[in-house]
This record gives structure tokens, C-alpha cells and sequence, in this order.
């Protein structure tokens, strides 16, 4: 019986036994240490410029985030209900009001042109998130924040080494956020980044990082004692995960590659049988570059998603649905949504499939994903 072909699997470079154990003999294995800094310079180098600064996963740079924008009961903020959960719930935590809006048809980013009337004067903070890397319309979503003082920040979880209009996705936001967990192109297991652009944010964002502490100072010279300054906490990685991070980061190329190879291999092979049967793929607008990040499909209906995810399952490929919509959630129901409100939204989190998609995904592995997909009549 052929073998089990998985949703992800993480690229082994080599180098991660080699920085690890480069960790264990040192004496410091804590965070904000060599590797980290290691890392955070190659996420610097590849993001055009702004402050990178290493956490435990993308959730903990959302939160970041909030708490660094300072934001509390009576603000508002703009989310894509198509989305994760961390994206909405690290701003609720704040005790903000959330605003969902509905995503596009085509990139199935945020709709920019539906942002207008979700925006009020308690705005504080707009979250695109560049779902499969690709990228949202940022400039009529900074036009539409400018005027109310709403801060951008990039949910780039999906979206690294991808660009829009020739600059790097998670470089255009005030603050922009970075996901490394192992579904990611890029993984340490679970780890992540608080990409900081805004230049006069940079110090508060080392003193929320580093448990309200003014701890960065201390280090550098600056002070002669480090004290607890403002509201934290414990965001940093260690330089173990660090150290693997180095290592993934350090082969980036190498891994892109491999994950174009397999991206381009699904969207030529699927092409016709796609249209044949009303079947959507990738859209990528011309002024995008994607990682390839994912390769999904868009089935008619939740009927023939269904049936092509049990078909999968009998061929044993592992293709799996995606997010489900968080304006009918139950924990969102406080914030007003109802089935009907965002549409697109709602067809997409019935009718997605994803498709197995990591750099070692082997020609005949994928020739048979393309064979069980194609051999699908909807």
C-alpha cells in the first residue's frame, strides 16, 4: 500500500543538530541571546529594514502588538473574519470591540473596499492578513486608516519573503507580525516575530518583549539597573529554538525554491481540470510575488468539498479544510455577527481545500496527489 503522503513536513537543513549543540555548550540558553540576534538580523536583511524582534510564536507578537499600541475598552479593531483565531483574540484580550469584515473573492485577503464603513473614530488598529502569502491592497488600507489614526499592523504569518509592488510583505505596516511554526516555510516549531517599522516604537517594543522591563537598556549601558517600566511580558524564545531558526533562515533560498517547484507544479497540472469543473485556483494579482506558501482549491459547494476530502482520504493524501468564520463563533456572538453577513467569508470556510505542500514533497508523491485530485468529477 503507498504510504501516507502529508499535509506539511518541515525541511531538515542540516545545520539545526550542529547551532543547537553550538547552544548547549555555551553557557547562556535563555533568550535574547547570540542566536537570536542571529536570526533577527536575517529576518532584518530579508524584510527591508525594520526591527525584528524574535518570540515564542505569532500569537505573542499579536499581543505585542496590542499592548503596544495601548489598546482598551472603547477602541476598535478591524479584522478579517477569515483568519485564525490568534489574529482577533490577542486584540480582545485588550478588551477591544472587534470589528470582522469580509474578505475578497479572488485573493481571499481582506476587502479593502469594504473597510470604509467598518472604520469609526474608536478605530485604533486595522489587521490584514496576507492569507497564502499573498498580498492585500495596502494602499487604500493605509489611506483609509490615515485619516482616524488607526494603526496598520501586517498579520503576515502566511507571508514571508513575498512582496507587493516590489516591497517585502510585513515591511509595509507599522508593525507587522511573523509566524514560524511548522506549517510555516520557515519553522522552529512554534516561534515567531514582532516586526516593529515605526521607528519610535522600537524601545516600548523591547520593554513589552522582555517583561515590562527596561531590561535591553541595562545591557546595553544605558542604565545602571534594570525596573519594571510598563505593562509585558514573557515573550522571548530561547536561543535553542533560536538556533534552529538560524538554520531555516540561513537556507531560505534553497527552501523557496523547492516550495516554487511544487506550487508551480499543482497550478499547470490543475489548471484544466479546474476549469473544466468550476473548480477555483490561486489567484495572484500582477503587482504580487507569493512564497508559496499554500496551494489550495475552491470546490463548488460544501457537498463536493466533502466528498473530494474523503476521496483524498481513501487515496492517503492528507488535504485538509481551513478557517472557519470568526464572526459565527461563539465567542464572537458578543460582538453581533450573524450567518449572512460576510458571504465570502462563509462560502470560502465551506468549499477550501488545501493541498500537500512542503519542500520535500517528492515528484511521484505529487504526481499521485495531481492523479487522486484530477480523477475527482465534482
Amino acid at each position: 500500500m503507498d504510504p501516507d503522503i502529508p499535509f506539511s513536513r518541515p525541511r531538515l537543513t542540516g545545520r539545526e543538530p550542529e547551532l543547537v549543540a553550538e547552544v548547549l555548550r555555551s553557557p547562556r540558553w535563555s533568550g535574547d541571546g547570540e542566536m537570536t540576534r542571529r536570526a533577527a538580523r536575517l529576518l532584518e536583511r530579508s524584510l527591508g529594514g525594520g526591527r525584528a524582534l524574535l518570540t515564542s510564536s505569532c500569537t505573542d507578537a499579536l499581543e505585542m502588538a496590542a499592548l503596544l499600541l495601548d489598546l482598551g475598552p472603547g477602541d476598535e479593531v478591524v479584522v478579517p473574519a477569515f483568519t485564525f483565531v490568534t489574529t482577533a483574540s490577542a486584540f480582545a484580550l485588550r478588551g477591544v470591540k472587534l470589528v470582522f469584515v469580509d474578505i475578497r473573492p479572488d485573493t481571499l485577503c481582506l476587502d479593502e473596499r469594504q473597510l470604509a464603513r467598518a472604520v469609526t473614530k474608536r478605530t485604533r488598529a486595522i489587521v490584514p492578513v496576507h492569507y497564502a502569502g499573498v498580498a492585500c491592497a495596502m494602499n487604500e488600507i493605509t489611506e483609509i486608516a490615515a485619516p482616524v489614526g488607526a494603526s496598520v499592523v501586517e498579520d503576515n504569518a502566511h507571508g514571508l519573503f513575498a512582496t507587493w509592488r516590489g516591497r517585502p510583505l510585513g515591511s509595509l505596516g507599522r508593525l507587522a507580525t511573523q509566524s514560524f511554526h511548522d506549517t510555516k516555510n520557515i519553522t522552529c516549531g512554534e516561534g515567531g516575530a514582532l516586526i516593529v517599522n515605526d521607528p519610535t516604537l522600537v524601545e516600548r517594543a523591547e520593554v513589552v518583549r522582555d517583561k515590562g522591563t527596561n531590561r535591553a537598556r541595562f545591557f546595553r549601558g544605558e542604565v545602571d539597573k534594570y525596573t519594571w517600566v510598563a505593562l509585558g511580558s514573557s515573550f522571548l524564545p530561547s536561543e535553542l529554538t533560536a538556533a534552529v531558526l538560524v538554520a531555516q533562515l540561513e537556507a531560505a533560498e534553497q527552501i523557496q525554491s523547492a516550495r516554487q517547484r511544487v506550487w508551480a507544479t499543482y497550478a499547470t497540472g490543475l489548471a484544466s481540470w479546474a476549469e473544466r469543473h468550476g473548480v477555483t485556483l490561486p489567484i495572484i494579482p500582477s503587482d504580487c510575488v507569493h512564497p508559496a506558501h499554500m496551494f489550495y482549491l475552491v470546490m463548488p459547494d460544501l457537498e463536493r468539498r466533502t466528498a473530494m476530502l474523503a476521496h483524498l482520504r481513501t487515496r492517503r493524501i492528507h488535504a485538509v479544510f481551513h478557517y472557519q468564520p470568526l464572526h459565527l463563533s461563539e465567542l464572537a456572538r458578543q460582538w453581533g455577527g450573524r450567518p449572512g453577513d460576510l458571504p465570502v467569508t462563509e462560502r470560502i470556510a465551506d468549499t477550501l481545500i488545501r493541498l500537500p505542500l512542503y519542500p520535500d514533497l517528492e515528484h511521484g508523491d505529487q504526481a499521485r496527489v495531481l492523479d487522486a485530485v484530477t480523477s475527482f468529477i465534482p
